[in-house]
């Protein structure tokens, strides 16, 4: 028994190489703006008129709403801009915006992580950086920072941890608390507590999937939410556990049953995750995309218009990896947000439209009996949709699918993609990002709107103030008249 003890003391005290925990709160606390490439922070650019885009027009949505009565329960405060009207504490703000941006699908997803980073990370940066009067630079480096840690997180406990969990809410958390962490300037000791307290309170499952509820997008804002406690504690001594990531009750083992520690420091300070952003162009589930891209290519290949497409092909075959066959295999969806995860209803729409915008999900589309969309409605009667084991092989690095469709006169066409547009490996120019925008934003609001804000992300490193910045925005909204 003696010897025991005391070779577990011995364990105790020797010294040991840091961990991932560690290595990564240094990184975060000692990484500096200056030593972000010039090519991230355009990244970083991107990413935030991306995400403004998700979270303006989101933020008139019901979900969004009921956040925002929530947060206002949580105490009143002038802290941070809650758009599109109101003000919150910074904590609250966070989650109000942050339920708003990923309510609409149109959100970046990061594949290796299977994340939303920019509805968890970037409400929590800006709340934060307006509470604390940062100027530009600074969100700029805390949004790159936060995108980091909360992608490296995801990517080293999937793909088994997104079976069960939404790395949306979990992995995210942590990406949240570092870009709050950042901007409250964390020596690497309290980073480590603020990922401690993170990881403690990262959840997010899967199961409101089977409901069509609206737990999707509380799992950004919570996150959001969480991630500025995490760093709020932080800076006021509040302790954490030392080895949140890799502790043998800690989170990778807890959520993953294949995680891959090496994934949290793997080219870390040279290969920056931010690069790896995929922008959503359709306004759905993300594993879906690919799909989606691969029917309107063959549509404008095979040069048709609306109606062509019902009357001439006679059966779809849709083949897809595992983990996204199970969260869009729905064939025939009753309501608008059961259509978002389902990849038949989004592929026969893309078809037959050759778009998969915001028009293709309004609920005079559907009742209880289906899809009311005649031509779609057909093509979906017409459709399977497969997992091959060769496409989930190549997942989460690829997002690939095979679309195989029979036309009525015998002739077969096919397609194949291993990556969505909008995808690093098929990437689109800023001005794709800004156009979205716009056709996200202007009919909501206006065009002026949507010019300030476009204007404001272009300059973000030249802005002295955040709370001004804001405060300005969210002045120049002109609220649609109800009715």
């Amino acid at each position: 028994m003696t010897e025991q003890v005391l070779t577990i003391q011995e364990r105790a005290n020797a010294p040991t190489a840091p961990g991932p925990t560690q290595r990564l709160a240094a990184f975060a606390a000692e990484t500096t703006y200056d030593d972000l490439p010039a090519p991230v922070i355009e990244q970083a650019k991107q990413a935030i008129l991306d995400w403004f885009g998700s979270m303006l027009a989101g933020a008139l949505e019901p979900p969004a709403c009921i956040a925002r009565e929530i947060a206002a329960l949580l105490g009143a405060s002038d802290d941070a801009t809650l758009f599109p009207e109101c003000r919150s504490s910074a904590a609250g703000a966070a989650f109000g915006n942050g339920v708003a941006s990923h309510i609409l699908e149109f959100d970046d997803v990061h594949k290796g992580s299977t994340m939303h980073a920019a509805a968890p990370i970037l409400p929590a940066a800006f709340a934060v950086a307006e509470r604390e009067h940062a100027d530009g630079r600074a969100v700029l480096h805390a949004a790159v920072l936060g995108y980091e840690a909360g992608m490296r997180v995801g990517e080293a406990v999937n793909p088994s941890h997104y079976a069960f969990w939404h790395p949306t809410g979990t992995a995210a958390t942590f990406g949240a608390a570092v870009a709050a962490g950042t901007l409250l300037g964390l020596d690497a000791t309290r980073m480590r507590d603020a990922l401690g307290s993170a990881g403690t309170q990262a959840a997010g499952l899967w199961e409101f999937n089977a409901d069509g509820a609206m737990s999707k997008h509380l799992h950004p804002g919570k996150a959001a939410m969480n991630g500025i406690l995490a760093a709020d504690l932080a800076r006021h001594g509040f302790t954490a556990a030392t080895r949140i990531l890799e502790g043998e009750r800690g989170f990778f083992r807890a959520m993953s049953s294949d995680y891959d520690a090496s994934r949290i420091t793997d080219g870390l300070g040279d290969r920056w995750k931010i690069s790896e952003n995929c922008y959503k162009l359709h306004s759905c589930c993300g594993h879906t995309h690919t799909a989606i891209d691969t029917a309107q290519d063959l549509r404008a290949r095979q040069g048709w218009q609306e109606g062509d497409a019902a009357r001439k092909i006679a059966a779809i075959e849709i083949a897809l990896y595992g983990p996204g066959y199970d969260v869009v295999r729905r064939l025939i969806p009753r309501t608008p947000y059961q259509a978002k995860f389902s990849v038949a209803y989004c592929v026969a729409a893309a078809l037959v439209e050759g778009t998969v915008g915001l028009a293709q999900f309004t609920s005079d589309r559907f009742d209880a009996d289906g899809v009311t969309h005649p031509a779609i409605a057909a093509l979906l009667n017409r459709t399977t949709v497969r997992v091959d084991p060769a496409l989930t092989a190549r997942y989460p690095e690829q997002w690939p699918t095979r679309l195989t469709i029979r036309l009525t006169n015998g002739e077969v066409i096919d397609g194949a993609a291993d990556y969505p547009r909008g995808n690093p490996e098929n990437p689109v120019p800023f001005a794709t990002l800004e156009a979205k925008f716009r056709d996200l934003v202007t009919p909501r609001y206006d065009a002026a709107l949507a010019d300030r804000v476009i204007a404001a992300v272009r300059a973000l490193e030249r802005c002295a103030d955040v709370a001004t910045l804001m405060r300005d925005i969210q002045a120049a909204i002109r609220l649609p008249e109800e009715g």
